[in-house]
């Protein structure tokens, strides 16, 4: 759950994410711009996760510092320095290496000895009394599970009751992906130096990163002229997609919807995304489901028009709407695979969700006008892979569903990934543990179709949908907690983010 002072953190958070394996030449590019060393950009990261400490911790006396043989242990040898000036008492252990260190941590840790400091093995006792743990071990290198000494340090930090500062990435999290192939520290706050890496905002992250800063080092007027590969969207970003509404509008400007799915028993599946259409301000709604539900829809949403499946009522529906979506509920009977068949004729705006995923990766095909939003299970069947892998990178296995099936792909998941055929990446940076409840799925693809119905792009669509939907979780969140939350509990929150000129 995140709570008010995470939000406000969140909105200072950047908004380009570059991968980890561009940060070493990233950081190169800007000290050779700027005229500055490494070692002086180490000093700021120092710098920068000493005053995060102090202010986070103002009353931490007794810090234990655990530092890696790597720049990532070169930024611990700095904080150990400023912190023992500061007048702090400070245990540092360090993991030897039987390679060099880079010149900038040998310099720190030159300096952290000139300073008369010690530095202790990695398998040195614990101080009895420690009220900081800095975690300085591993950084955004990582590409497998930590192996000794570092292992057990991460399983020591984890079981110890002192608050943790991860410095760039919680050591044994990855940078590249937010997989965790073997230990990992638990973070109560992670600082990224320069950027936000991936592996911070998607993946595992959400259970090791804790309360996530992130600090440029003094490059931001730098870094402003880069185009980072990926981009961070939250909140704070949905006025850039959803405008006051002109004062003259009609209904016939904000889209007329269609929605297919709903088989005989799964009435509610297509009842909440259509709800979640018009309360994100869709103009109008049509939806052809099973007759049985007929009834249900009608006095649950009167607002919605319902009708019975037939492949004529199909065909003219399909010639009156603007927007497409197919499959909440649906199954996968032969009625529903008639009507994915007409719907994927259709050259509209479309969005494919849930059994019609299931459908098309049976008979798979590409197509540039289509929006699909699988969570992991459906997307390990589009790609015919394990759960296991999608979840191992999930910016790769959206941008590979992407190449392969065409249009916008929307990777469900802690921190959803968005990736079109045509490049675009982005990760949604909202969202909570209550919507791992039934139902939230059917209501997000309400919103992204919506949206597709208000003018815009597929994948301006999904972005904003993607933030709508886990914003309005989080409200809910902050009002009543995360467990026992229902997809129908976002409806009430839904109109403060599609106005978010309301939210200033």
């Amino acid at each position: 759950m995140r709570n008010q002072a995470v939000d406000a953190n969140a909105r200072s958070l950047p908004h380009s994410v570059w991968p980890a394996q561009a940060m070493a030449q990233l950081e190169q590019d800007a000290a050779d711009s700027l005229g500055l060393t490494l070692y002086e950009l180490m000093q700021r990261a120092g710098q920068a996760s000493f005053t995060l400490a102090r202010q986070s911790w103002p009353e931490a006396g007794h810090w234990l510092i655990l530092c890696g043989h790597g720049n990532n242990g070169g930024d611990g040898y700095v904080i150990a320095r400023l912190a023992q000036a500061a007048g702090m008492a400070v245990t540092l252990l360090a993991c030897e290496g039987s390679r060099p260190l880079p010149d900038e941590a040998r310099q720190a840790r030159e300096a952290w000895l000139d300073a008369g400091g010690e530095i202790h093995a990695a398998d040195s006792p614990w101080p009895e009394q420690v009220d900081l743990i800095v975690d300085a071990l591993l950084g955004t290198g990582l590409s497998r599970a930590p192996a000794a000494p570092y292992a057990p340090l991460i399983e020591a930090i984890n079981q110890h009751t002192a608050p943790v500062l991860a410095i760039d990435v919680p050591s044994g999290l990855l940078a590249t992906t937010g997989a965790t192939p073997g230990a990992a520290v638990v973070a109560s706050r992670t600082l990224s130096m320069i950027a936000l890496k991936p592996g911070l905002l998607t993946g595992k992250a959400r259970d090791h990163v804790g309360e996530l800063h992130c600090d440029t080092l003094g490059l931001d007027a730098w870094l402003s002229g880069q185009q980072a590969p990926v981009r961070r969207y939250a909140a704070e970003h949905l006025t850039r997609w959803l405008k006051p509404r002109q004062a003259t509008s009609h209904k016939g400007d904000h889209g007329q919807l269609l929605i297919i799915g709903g088989d005989s028993g799964t009435a509610g599946a297509i009842r909440m995304t259509g709800e979640a259409a018009l309360r994100s301000g869709a103009g109008l709604v049509r939806v052809l489901t099973q007759a049985d539900n007929i009834g249900p829809l009608i006095t649950a949403r009167p607002e919605l028009m319902v009708d019975a499946f037939t492949r004529e009522k199909l065909h003219n529906a399909l010639a009156w709407a603007d927007v497409v979506a197919i499959g909440p509920g649906m199954g996968q009977r032969d009625w529903a695979q008639q009507a994915l068949q007409q719907v994927a004729a259709c050259e509209k705006p479309m969005l494919w969700d849930a059994d019609a995923l299931n459908l098309l990766a049976i008979n798979p095909d590409n197509r540039q006008n289509r929006i699909i939003t699988p969570h992991p299970g459906e997307a390990a069947r589009l790609l015919g892979v394990k759960t296991s892998e999608i979840e191992h990178d999930r910016l790769q296995a959206a941008q590979n569903l992407a190449r392969r099936y065409g249009g916008v792909v929307v990777l469900k998941g802690a921190g959803t990934v968005i990736a079109s055929a045509a490049g675009d990446i982005a990760i949604a940076d909202v969202g909570n543990a209550g919507m791992a409840s039934g139902g939230m799925g059917d209501t997000l693809s309400g919103i992204i179709a919506a949206l597709l119905g208000q003018q815009l792009s597929l994948f301006e669509a999904a972005c904003a949908g993607c933030v709508v939907h886990g914003a309005a979780a989080d409200a809910v969140a902050r009002q009543h907690g995360t467990r026992g939350m229902l997809a129908t509990d976002l409806f009430e929150q839904l109109w403060q983010f599609v106005n978010p000129e309301m939210m200033q």
